[in-house]
């Protein structure tokens, strides 16, 4: 009788493990499904995000025949696609770098997209998604200096003026790697190359593909370094504590790995960059402003 019963609990156990991992699956699934259902953006009916112009090829104003500046970048094609994904309207504003981490601060924007880091230390501000792009970090500097940096440690004293741009993770290498460097923050990217090109720097922490987006342009940009980085890729910032806009984000990323739409956009992306583009902010009227002035290939 004692076998019996040990033989049934052991059954009736295994049976309640079974059911119960059955349930917790299901249960993972109807959640997964359920955001849908459970959507709320800033604005209803629209997905807002907020991106920063001047990273191509992530981000930067490609500039048509007629001379209009137009929003492109893998960054905006895949916002483009998950607006679509959500079945949602999309509204994208434009900012510097540091404004997009302070419309995520505020919660201004359900979206921060601008190639940014999933650095643990941004957790308190957004929360990250899913990782939709690989790309690193390097240093760079001109072709006459190339050869005289073999290591961090040769340009890590107050005689060498390394840029990085203002709020970014390249800022943060830049601090770490050459603590004792003369480091300047800029808003832009295009500020720092332009400081690279006029000898008024001596290197500059870039990420990996936007300094090669440089370098088609200006030949005599050398990467010289990899940058180590323990949080590499690109993530999406999203409304802090959207569990359901996070759900359907990482949702729509998953999708546009898998059908290719995302090797479409950065290849799509690089073709644009390397043409006639304006990178940082539009005037009142919409115009490219001309003191940052537009650059074209083989300029």
């Amino acid at each position: 009788m004692k076998k019996i019963y040990a033989f049934m609990l052991t059954a009736v156990v295994a049976a309640s493990a079974f059911a119960g991992a059955a349930f917790a699956e299901d249960a993972t699934e109807a959640a997964a499904a359920d955001w849908r259902a459970e959507l709320t953006t800033i604005e209803d009916g629209v997905l807002t995000v907020a991106t920063s112009p001047d990273f191509a090829p992530y981000e930067f104003y490609s500039i048509d025949e007629n001379g209009n500046p137009n929003m492109a970048g893998f960054d905006i094609a895949l916002a483009q696609y998950i607006a679509d994904y959500m079945g949602l309207e999309l509204s994208i504003i434009a900012v510097d770098f540091d404004g997009v981490l302070s419309e995520l601060q505020t919660g201004s924007v359900d979206l921060g997209v601008a190639g940014l880091s999933p650095d643990p230390a941004r957790e308190a501000i957004m929360d990250f998604s899913d990782l939709y792009y690989m790309g690193g970090q390097s240093l760079v500097t001109v072709a006459d200096k190339a050869e005289t940096i073999t290591s961090f440690d040769d340009i890590n004293s107050s005689e060498f003026t390394v840029g990085a741009q203002t709020g970014s993770i390249q800022l943060d290498l830049a601090n770490q790697y050459t603590p004792n460097a003369s480091i300047v923050a800029m808003p832009k990217v295009t500020d720092i190359v332009s400081e690279l090109l006029a000898d008024k720097e001596y290197a500059a922490f870039i990420e990996t593909d936007v300094a090669k987006c440089y370098q088609k342009i200006h030949p005599e940009l050398e990467i010289v370094l990899d940058v180590p980085y323990d949080q590499a890729g690109s993530a999406i910032g999203v409304n802090k504590g959207n569990a359901a806009l996070l759900a359907g984000v990482n949702e729509a990323i998953a999708a546009a790995l898998a059908d290719g739409s995302m090797s479409q956009f950065v290849a799509d992306a690089n073709e644009l960059a390397t043409g006639e583009k304006y990178e940082g902010l539009l005037d009142e009227a919409g115009e490219a402003v001309t003191e940052a002035a537009t650059e074209t290939a083989g300029e």
